[in-house]
């Protein structure tokens, strides 16, 4: 038998799909139909995760929660609820749950997350041999930084820039070797942040997998590769906010919660040799170098004209300062286009630098090369797909989402990663 399973829902039906699921592979599991009785029989079986459903009559699933975390803060407890908000959710993370699952509930993903819960021992150790090879370290000669989650989980509301539609994203910390996950709430679908998985790079980088699709998550990971975050969990409905255009809210939501050092390691990706993509005019090559640098260039008509930039990724503290902050832009000649296309839905006044032939037209620029630091902001966040740090210079002129993910993409397959 793998494990033992507490399975608590007053719906009879619910325990029946979800003990037959998890037996099937091998599970052991116990059950209760209400607070009072799960309370009885987490005290008499010690199960080793508890799947526990938020609404029951007479004591609700965030009450057993606290008294289970009083007895044995260690045992991981998983949500799962048709009917909660997602502030019920960020509720039952800070009091101790590890995950929370909304009904009806995808089998796959429950079985996924029961095994994350069970790869969460005391003290983060890891069982090295359950988990992708991808970022483990291989030896002396290679090497390897500590891997990183963060402290506790965390949430964010927003808009999506090209849906325009209300959207969230809860953080949620993960073991070692997990790497960063996004999960699809609608479609209860998780899809691995590796760039074989990237399904668009018009506007926006998307991820896509099983006809599911999230959209534009470069902000996002470009602020997880500058904290160096490897193993993460980011639950969003189809598209990351796009919150002020910039990553300035990433980072802020980072330092709030803190990081969590591990452990195991991560192999670095050291570039030995010079690799190159063309597209046109466009043009970005990668070069060895002993630290992750950027030189960018972006030549527009004026008003923008041409901005060079050189930034060196060495930790938070500069990209906080010199990159996060440098929000989307578009042209105003664009956006009709865009707006055909069904896309820059979300791209109001206040989180786009929106320009025309005289300059920006709706607010002030943060930095006079604004623009070409949030092309930095991009690349950056496009490179962590590779799903570790990277050591090299790279030079780009003119690019964009769809070249930077090409050149990544000769990365991965040189180096059989």
């Amino acid at each position: 038998m793998k494990a033992k399973v507490l399975i608590v829902d007053d719906e009879e039906a619910v325990v029946k799909a979800l003990a037959g699921a998890l037996e099937d592979e091998g599970y052991g599991c116990v059950v209760a139909k209400d607070g009072r009785e799960a309370l009885e029989v987490f005290m008499r079986e010690r199960p080793d995760v508890a799947l526990l459903d938020v609404w029951m009559p007479d004591m609700d699933g965030l009450e057993v929660l606290k008294r289970i975390k009083e007895v044995d803060s260690e045992c991981p407890v998983i949500m799962i609820s048709g009917h909660a908000t997602v502030a019920t959710a960020v509720k039952a993370m800070k009091m101790g749950a590890i995950d929370f699952l909304e009904k009806p509930l995808s089998i796959e993903a429950l079985l996924l997350t029961v095994e994350r819960a069970l790869r969460r021992p005391p003290g983060g150790d890891a069982q090295r041999d359950r988990f992708p090879k991808a970022l483990l370290g291989r030896g002396p000669e290679r090497t390897t930084s500590p891997q990183r989650t963060i402290r506790k989980s965390a949430v964010l509301y927003g808009t999506g820039l090209h849906s325009g539609q209300k959207t969230g994203l809860l953080l949620l910390p993960q073991p070692p070797n997990t790497g960063i996950l996004f999960y699809d709430l609608a479609e209860d679908v998780a899809i691995p942040a590796l760039v074989d998985h990237v399904a668009s790079t018009d506007f926006a980088t998307s991820l896509g997998k099983d006809g599911v699709y999230i959209r534009t998550i470069e902000h996002l990971m470009a602020t997880l590769h500058a904290y160096g975050i490897t193993n993460l969990l980011v639950k969003v409905n189809r598209e990351v906010p796009v919150m002020d255009g910039s990553a300035l809210e990433f980072c802020k939501l980072l330092d709030e919660v803190g990081l969590q050092e591990q452990k195991e390691g991560v192999e670095e990706i050291r570039i030995r040799k010079r690799y190159e993509v063309r597209n046109g005019l466009r043009v970005i090559t990668l070069e060895p170098s002993d630290r992750l640098e950027v030189e960018f260039v972006l030549r527009y008509p004026p008003p923008i004209g041409e901005q060079r930039l050189h930034f060196v990724l060495d930790g938070p503290e500069g990209f906080r300062e010199e990159i996060a902050p440098a929000r989307t832009f578009a042209f105003l000649k664009d956006v009709e286009s865009l707006s055909r296309m069904g896309l820059a839905g979300g791209g109001h006044l206040h989180n786009v630098v929106l320009l025309d032939e005289r300059g920006p037209i709706n607010t002030e620029l943060r930095f006079p090369d604004e623009m070409v630091r949030h092309k930095v902001l991009d690349l950056i966040g496009d490179l962590y797909l590779l799903n570790r740090p990277l050591r090299g210079k790279i030079r780009a002129f003119m690019t964009g989402h769809r070249e930077n993910i090409a050149l990544i993409k000769q990365v991965k397959e040189d180096l059989g990663l």
